[in-house]
């Protein structure tokens, strides 16, 4: 797992251990899942590239570090995606956004796209995916494979929880795109939850089932 990384920064531990409590509020869920987007976040973009801008300070003129390039992406895997991406954009405000609809079809666990809205230039663009949990993978690659086909070359991917199954099929069809997570779990159940994971990040984020 060399393209994993798992962020294991003592407020991101707490918070994802109140959020796997069952009797964690429909309110606090959200609420941590924002927080802990925006910590997450702070990894993903640790490597941005700077460069310098001339400013006056209330003392002096001074050379002072900016970021370079153009604005990046977050695309948000709906709908569950969108619980990070408040987060990151608290952090980011300036930043894109793309919205990538998928629903997994409870029968055979595969990802069926209903919405895609990107911005242009996407392959000079950062682009990160955020969905929640890693589990089959397949609306992770199903995301990757679309933004790709828009142009996008560099991608990563943010999500709370992961399967190593998730980790193994998603590197089998992008082993370009390097995953940030929280936690990788011990398995899938055969329904393709994470285990021991937290259940379903949509349902606990509306109090929806």
């Amino acid at each position: 797992m060399n393209s994993v990384t798992v962020i294991n920064h003592p407020l991101v531990q707490h918070k994802l251990t109140i959020m796997r409590d069952k009797h964690t509020s429909t309110a606090g869920f959200r609420q941590l899942l924002r927080e802990i987007a925006t910590l997450l976040c702070y990894e993903v973009t640790r490597d941005l590239e700077l460069t310098t801008t001339t400013i006056e300070t209330p003392l002096t003129e001074m050379k002072a570090p900016t970021l370079a390039g153009k604005k990046l992406v977050f695309a948000s895997v709906l709908r569950a995606g969108n619980g990070l991406l408040e987060g990151m954009l608290d952090l980011v405000p300036a930043a894109r956004v793309a919205h990538i609809g998928l629903y997994r079809d409870p029968k055979t666990l595969t990802a069926v796209e209903y919405y895609f809205k990107a911005p242009e230039d996407l392959d000079e663009r950062l682009t990160i995916v955020v969905d929640p949990m890693l589990a089959t993978a397949n609306s992770a690659i199903a995301a990757v494979d679309r933004l790709k086909e828009r142009g996008a070359k560099d991608i990563r991917f943010v999500c709370l929880l992961a399967a190593p199954e998730g980790v193994d099929k998603f590197h089998g069809s992008h082993p370009d795109v390097p995953i940030f997570t929280a936690s990788v779990d011990r398995k899938l159940n055969d329904k393709g939850y994470i285990v021991p994971g937290l259940g379903d990040a949509g349902d606990r984020m509306y109090g929806t089932k």
